[in-house]
């Protein structure tokens, strides 16, 4: 078989697309010209910046699949990568089409033009987060947990690891201990020889559910069984006058807090009797005895109270059970149910059920944000706790909504205090900096080198954070505007044109309330959307929220984390939580960054070469 000639495309079809081009990218040029105003005051080095991303805003008014498709069948650019330099792709597109047409090109400098802009975003993202890791493009970010302010070796093996900034969440702990936090992180700096820049986010608005009521202290104390229920160790529980005192509690399944006259008659071999809290009687056998108190074994699932007595059988020994600890309220909710949200302070109460089950008094729980019973009207939805529980509001007033439960994950579910709270489609009118945040903005701008402004919803909410900074003389500290809410995600553009006026600016992706305010399914879209914003913009982008969960909290991971964190290579850092496996996070992450770098930069496959063959 001969080789097939190479038949040409029509000469009309190239010059349609050049007309087309041309079209397009005088349209482009008139969007960013009518939105010129935004870019007023910017300071010169960012208008490029702010005029690229109005340029790409432009651009994608339209819909372009099919001019895109024509020009891959020529095997031009399909302007799918224009997010960086948008005139300089349509140019280049265009250079080549008149190439193609046989016609005379005036304009020789249409490649040199790509690297105006093109390193814009790398140079942007070692301002904000320090220079780069050296075998990885993207950051990794690593929230500090309390307990690192006493701890060294914690931070020092974060940042061995691969840890490149840490993030310190001023909604927990307090000044003394963010500045100890900060002091261990400055030391394995100068250990390790590796800067690692403070990011310090500020609480924002408190859209949590407040305090309940404290449940009735209950221990359930229950055996080790197989499948069938058989017993295949006994509850092991130890007994001491003192807790405080004793290491035994670790090894134990249950520590009780018992009177010293009881353990002194305890000998090995010997029963301890009890009625439990549901009235189920319970014997128990001594093991081990020792000075300091006794070991028991529980070969039945007991409940216990404070009160309970615990009798040594065959003699007149006893002791009441006491100093069980209080567990956390919470409201047990079923599709159908009413929750009151009140705006009062007092803690909040469970439903009162009848015997049947049924709600004859609705639970209640304050949310401590006045705005809300302000701005949220009868018909608007209720996400609680990242979608496990939802609902419609029926009735409002100045201090109370009526919720409708209308979605469970499980038949029934409990929310407790200090649950995340969204309200997808009301227009709250809150303000950017809670009272706490002002409180605390004076030691976060001399200790941080960016903030992070929770819950940003408009260009106002950052313009507010820069006057506050520039009256603290902290002009020099950088900002990352956190997208966590359907009404910051539509602003997102003069946002990000608001935060070009920082040294150094990012965004950080919230996908945890993001998805909560938009619907998880929709998450894997607007994640995208974001990332194609901030980089027609030169802005990093933090990839946050649940990233290798499963490994940081439990020691391992899922395949969906693992293909996660490999998408996280589209961002210019990635974040993971706090967790007691966070090391070998920070081992795993840095791992999968380096692998997906050689194959994906951006949108923008790399081929780098295979091990496959045939």
């Amino acid at each position: 078989m001969g080789v097939a000639s190479r038949i040409p495309p029509p000469a009309n079809e190239i010059e349609v697309l050049i007309a087309q081009l041309e079209r397009l990218r005088e349209r482009v040029v008139r969007y960013a010209h009518r939105h010129q105003s935004l870019l007023l005051d910017l300071p010169e080095e960012r208008r490029a910046s702010a005029h690229n991303l109005l340029c790409y805003l432009g651009l994608r008014q339209l819909d372009l699949r099919s001019l895109q498709d024509r020009l891959a069948h020529l095997g031009l650019s399909s302007i799918g990568r224009a997010e960086s330099n948008v005139l300089a792709t349509l140019s280049a597109v265009l250079h080549n089409l008149n190439v193609l047409s046989g016609k005379e090109t005036s304009r020789p400098d249409v490649y040199q033009s790509f690297d105006e802009l093109n390193n814009r975003l790398e140079s942007n993202t070692e301002k904000l987060f320090g220079p780069g890791p050296g075998n990885r493009r993207a950051h990794i970010m690593v929230t500090m947990p309390e307990a690192a302010a006493d701890d060294y070796m914690m931070v020092h093996h974060l940042v061995k690891s691969g840890m490149d900034c840490i993030r310190v969440n001023c909604a927990h702990g307090n000044h003394v201990n963010w500045g100890r936090i900060i002091q261990q992180k400055a030391y394995a700096e100068r250990v390790m020889g590796r800067r690692c820049p403070v990011l310090m986010d500020l609480r924002g608005p408190k859209m949590r559910t407040g305090p309940i009521g404290a449940a009735a202290a209950v221990l359930k104390i229950r055996p080790r069984r197989d499948e069938y229920g058989k017993v295949l160790r006994a509850a092991r529980i130890w007994m001491a006058p003192d807790l405080t005192r004793s290491g035994e509690c670790a090894m134990a399944d249950a520590c009780l807090a018992v009177d010293a006259d009881l353990l002194s008659a305890c000998r090995p071999g010997d029963r301890i009797e009890l009625e439990d809290a549901r009235g189920s009687r319970r014997r128990w056998k001594i093991g081990e005895v020792s000075a300091e108190g006794c070991w028991a074994e529980a070969r039945k699932t007991t409940y216990l109270v404070n009160g309970t007595q615990l009798r040594l059988k065959g003699s007149n020994r006893s002791s009441a059970v006491r100093d069980l600890p209080r567990t956390d309220g919470s409201v047990t909710l079923r599709t159908g149910d009413v929750l009151y949200l009140t705006a009062h302070e007092e803690s909040g109460k469970p439903a009162y059920l009848g015997t049947d089950g049924t709600q004859l008094r609705p639970g209640r729980i304050p949310v401590p944000v006045p705005e809300i019973f302000r701005d949220a009207q009868p018909g608007e939805p209720v996400i609680f706790d990242d979608c496990r529980i939802s609902g419609i509001i029926e009735k409002r007033s100045d201090e109370q909504l009526d919720v409708r439960i209308t979605h469970t994950r499980k038949p029934q579910e409990k929310l407790s205090s200090d649950k995340g709270l969204n309200l997808p489609e009301t227009r709250l009118e809150l303000p950017a900096l809670s009272p706490e945040d002002v409180q605390d903005l004076d030691f976060v701008a001399s200790n941080a080198d960016m903030i992070g402004l929770s819950f940003t919803n408009t260009p106002e909410d950052v313009r507010e954070l820069r006057q506050r900074l520039l009256a603290l003389d902290a002009a020099h500290v950088g900002v990352v505007v956190k997208i966590e809410t359907k009404r910051g995600f539509a602003n997102l553009p003069r946002i990000l044109i608001e935060a070009l006026r920082f040294p150094a600016c990012g965004v950080m992706i919230a996908r945890g309330d993001l998805a909560a305010e938009c619907g998880f399914e929709r998450m894997a879209e607007l994640q995208e959307e974001i990332l194609w914003i901030c980089e027609a913009a030169h802005v990093p982008v933090i990839w946050a929220t649940q990233v290798l969960e499963g490994l940081t909290k439990r020691g391992h991971a899922s395949r969906a984390e693992i293909s996660d964190a490999a998408m996280g290579q589209s961002a210019e850092c990635v974040m993971l939580n706090k967790g007691p496996y966070v090391v070998e996070a920070v081992r795993m992450l840095d791992d999968i960054l380096r692998r997906m770098q050689d194959h994906q930069s951006k949108k923008r496959s790399m081929l780098r070469k295979l091990n496959l063959a045939i």
